[in-house]
């Protein structure tokens, strides 16, 4: 009896010794090891990839967000399991994509509809769009609905409508796109893309920055 007693008590010591071992081990030190090689080598990414503009964090480079206006360049269209009315930037709340087949009827009128809006939106006098001229991103969500890039091909279909709405010369708005365009990762995974909301973030201290110097009326549309 008293053996049976000592033996259980000595296990039940070890297995609180052990508990807070572990638990100091892999509920502090561990952690704290993470976070601090996380917010040394990667503080961006830890952070999650915020985006700043005027001191002020105005998204994160890895959620789409769309343009208030047509002044500014459009993502691709959001399409996922939810939306909220609170948060007007992120309209989406759940990430997911539609799971709608290539021939579902609801799928070819979300194309449709949205090819004819960008044709629409983007046509300025002298530089008619056609619907051939319109790319794939800029008619179909993505998997997540929140991709955050756009194709360089559908970035440049918007730079004259852009130009256009906020009185810069195409050649200054083409160089901004050409300047925020990245290329494949390492060389050859994925595609080359932009960032819509870096790219307007740009386009707005382009903007802010013609203005400021009274010249923006005067600029030259080639």
């Amino acid at each position: 009896m008293n053996n049976s007693v000592t033996n259980t008590a000595r296990l039940l010591g070890a297995s609180l010794r052990a508990l807070l071992v572990l638990t100091v081990v892999c509920g502090v030190l561990y952690p704290l090891a993470v976070t601090g090689v996380a917010q040394g080598l990667f503080n961006g990414k830890a952070n999650g990839s915020e985006i700043k503009a005027d001191g002020k964090v105005v998204g994160s480079s890895l959620i789409g967000q769309r343009g208030y206006t047509l002044d500014y360049f459009q993502p691709r269209p959001a399409n996922g399991l939810g939306e909220n009315s609170v948060n007007t930037r992120y309209e989406l709340l759940l990430s997911g994509a539609t799971n709608l087949a290539a021939d579902n009827k609801d799928l070819v009128r979300q194309v449709e509809d949205a090819r004819a809006a960008v044709v629409e939106d983007n046509s300025v006098p002298g530089h008619p769009v056609r619907p051939s001229d319109v790319p794939a991103d800029a008619v179909t969500s993505s998997g997540s609905g929140l991709d955050p890039d756009i194709s360089p091909r559908y970035a440049e279909l918007q730079v004259y409508r852009v130009a256009e709405r906020n009185h810069l010369s195409v050649a200054r708005v083409r160089k901004l796109v050409d300047e925020h365009t990245e290329g494949r990762t390492l060389g050859f995974i994925g595609e080359p893309r932009v960032n819509v909301l870096e790219l307007n973030i740009a386009l707005r201290g382009l903007v802010t920055h013609e203005v400021t110097n009274g010249d923006s009326t005067h600029m030259s549309r080639k």
